[in-house]
């Protein structure tokens, strides 16, 4: 029982958040943006939308929170629009 009660607590311990993202002007910000949010530990996906202005981002909250997700964006220099 107790290795069903783990695998149940890693399926609910992913969420999938999206934001929009300012700043954005290429396909390069776009990889800029995918590689600094995927560099941060218990990121499970991530897309970037330059058409949109928008991020779509899986995560496991139990390794990652979403505002460190917001700081790495801001830290590559883009704006994060909540």
């Amino acid at each position: 029982m107790d290795v069903i009660a783990i695998q149940e607590s890693s399926m609910t311990a992913s969420r999938i958040i999206e934001f929009k993202i300012g700043g954005m002007d290429c396909s390069n910000c776009v990889g800029t943006i995918e590689r600094a949010v995927r560099r941060l530990p218990g990121i499970e996906a991530v897309k970037v939308s330059l058409v949109d202005s928008s991020a779509l981002v899986k995560l496991d909250t139990r390794k990652v929170s979403q505002n460190a997700i917001y700081e790495a964006v801001k830290d590559v220099g883009y704006h994060v629009q909540r």
